[in-house]
């Protein structure tokens, strides 16, 4: 068992490195977000990263390990593409401009998710229902925020499609009863009356 500790102490290590990256990373991309949700999402989530360092400084310190990060590779290259979405889209419509940081954030998500299941994982092998308690904490806040950005993303991609087709709804402003006399349920309900 050794060795499955020690590779959990690397995945560690590595996750450490990644969420220090995402501490200058989240900011910027914060900036960079037109859409307020969007804004608020990064915002939210740069508090969740420094509670996320903590919660990996705890880790180490259960495993009776040092606090010290190794390069993490994956995640470098995740903050570069995320770092030229947004200069790509200081040139693009505000609605492209957030997809594509969406795009991005989720890549590092998805990342995350796959890092702390596997970090997870190696803690239950071990036995250390501590350690793992801290890490599925941790993947719940990274598979909450993806869904956060897939449902921040689906109404742009709604009002990018009526944009594309010449339309001018804006579907944050639209009030909610118009909405609902236009959902194909409220059509319905009022021919069954």
């Amino acid at each position: 068992m050794a060795h499955v500790k020690e590779l959990l102490v690397e995945e560690l290590q590595d996750l450490l490195h990644a969420e220090t990256q995402l501490m200058d990373a989240l900011p910027k991309m914060a900036d960079a977000a037109h859409h307020p949700k969007l804004k608020e999402a990064f915002e939210k989530h740069l508090l969740q990263t420094r509670q996320q360092v903590e919660r990996l400084k705890s880790a180490f310190g259960l495993l009776g390990e040092e606090a010290q990060s190794k390069p993490c590779r994956g995640m470098m290259g995740l903050i570069e593409e995320g770092e030229e979405r947004i200069e790509e889209g200081q040139g693009k419509e505000p609605i492209a401009s957030d997809l594509a940081l969406i795009t991005a954030a989720q890549k590092v998500e998805h990342y995350e998710i796959a890092a702390y299941g596997t970090a997870r994982t190696l803690a239950r092998q071990l036995g250390m229902l501590d350690v793992e308690a801290l890490v599925s904490h941790t993947l719940g806040e990274e598979e909450s925020t993806d869904y956060l950005l897939t449902s921040i993303s689906k109404p742009l991609l709604q009002q990018a499609t009526i944009d594309d087709l010449g339309g001018s709804v804006n579907l944050e402003s639209t009030p909610q009863s118009e909405l609902e006399h236009a959902s194909p349920g409220s059509r319905s309900k009022k021919k069954m009356k």
